[in-house]
């Protein structure tokens, strides 16, 4: 254990101690949260899950029940510039000295266990948030559902956004397969939402099978929008009808609309409990952030989007957005290697004119070849792609093309390091 009152010391020891980034299971971590008295959790519970759209999701519930009045803890990832970006307090960033606090804790009580970097995160956000005595605590899984570090405590009501093919060597190779592993963060009689339009049948299944009372978006509810306002319309029940004249989200993209109905979905579902006004709604979708998604910036007269798409539903949610814009653009772009990359680079070619590459140098991400050759097979010609050294390189060369916007994507660490260069040089 690092006697460090530095966090990058203690995130260095934790990636030293078990190297692989991935270890599904949650025996070891539901075991260390028993002896940190974590369990049962002491707080309402909302776990959302997905594989796209569960960050804004999250997003947009943290801002609504803050703009309601409630002390809210907030469990994302990954991050973006630094980790403390990962664990939120009534509405602001844990600090480092919480956060080395927290792992002093879960250390004192792991006794040997192996944990992964992303189940010391969880046990050290859920000891803070309990700590805190919180109205509510917000986790957003990290992969899948089932085995996820975050499905160690039971949801009091969960979310699941858009279910698509992602970490498949993990999850599978199918949809059906998928869906049923994000379902694993479901409890019997407690309320689910999905907000997937094209829900799969295996996860309706689910829910039936483990008597979970489960809505879905186009059957249980539903939007009417236009350009200044929207309706959420939903069956008749005891508690809840529908919302006229909300505004459209301040994230943007058409997607978003979807990311909503179900936030507002699953806070109807939880009035009881957590009652939720109009207003509150309103000033939540008006002040929700979330940078990396669709986030723009202006430098040096140039615009530039950052957007984290990093599979293929992604990328065509992403291309929906890039129709309403200038074109054609500049690429920044960059992803890893266990991803499905020809598909997503062949839904943005008629938007990108010039592809500028490179290496991530982090686990698993795709090397240069790999990613000109990506390129090249999905269609985009030789003299399209410039090699760069670094995103950073690409990122100087792309602005020396002002003023034609640029559009960093792939990965989260593309937008990682093209906002360290942008905001650094």
């Amino acid at each position: 254990m690092p006697n460090s009152t530095k966090l990058t010391d203690w995130l260095d020891w934790l990636l030293a101690m078990h190297p692989s980034e991935i270890d599904l299971g949650i025996d070891r971590v539901q075991a260390v949260a028993k002896k940190m008295n974590l369990l049962p959790y002491p707080m309402p519970v909302i776990s959302v899950a997905g594989t796209n759209g569960k960050g804004s999701s999250v997003a947009m519930l943290s801002a609504i029940y803050e703009a309601a009045g409630y002390q809210v803890g907030v469990y994302t990832s990954p991050h973006i510039i630094r980790f403390n970006e990962r664990i939120r307090l009534e509405g602001r960033q844990a600090t480092d000295l919480e956060i080395i606090n927290a792992f002093r804790v879960v250390e004192n009580h792991r006794n040997g266990l192996k944990l992964t970097y992303f189940e010391y995160a969880t046990l050290a956000a859920l000891w803070l948030f309990a700590k805190s005595a919180l109205d509510v605590a917000i986790l957003e899984v990290g992969l899948g559902g089932r085995l996820d570090a975050v499905n160690l405590v039971d949801a009091d009501a969960c979310l699941i956004t858009a279910i698509g093919l992602d970490h498949e060597d993990w999850l599978g190779k199918d949809i059906a397969k998928i869906a049923v592993e994000k379902a694993g963060i479901m409890r019997p009689g407690h309320p689910c939402v999905c907000s997937d339009p094209e829900v799969p049948d295996s996860l309706i299944d689910y829910a039936k099978v483990h008597k979970v009372p489960l809505k879905h978006i186009n059957q249980d509810f539903w939007i009417e929008k236009n350009n200044q306002a929207w309706s959420f319309l939903s069956v008749q029940s005891e508690h809840f009808s529908g919302y006229e004249n909300l505004p459209p989200p301040a994230l943007l993209g058409d997607f978003q609309y979807q990311n909503a109905a179900g936030v507002v979905a699953l806070i109807s579902t939880f009035q009881p409990r957590l009652p939720v006004s109009q207003n509150a709604l309103a000033i939540g979708l008006r002040q929700t952030k979330h940078p990396g998604r669709l986030q723009k910036m202006i430098i040096n007269q140039q615009n530039w989007w950052l957007d984290v798409a990093h599979n293929p539903q992604a990328a065509t949610a992403l291309s929906g957005f890039l129709t309403q814009q200038p074109l054609p653009m500049i690429a920044v772009f960059s992803a890893l290697a266990d991803k499905d990359i020809q598909p997503m680079i062949r839904t943005l070619l008629p938007y990108i004119d010039t592809w500028y590459i490179a290496d991530l140098f982090a686990p698993r991400s795709a090397s240069l070849q790999h990613l000109a050759e990506s390129l090249q097979q999905a269609g985009v010609l030789a003299e399209n792609i410039v090699k760069c050294a670094s995103i950073k390189e690409a990122v100087l060369a792309a602005q020396k093309l002002s003023p034609i916007p640029v559009l960093a994507w792939g990965s989260f660490l593309t937008v990682t390091q093209t906002l360290a260069t942008l905001n650094h040089g």
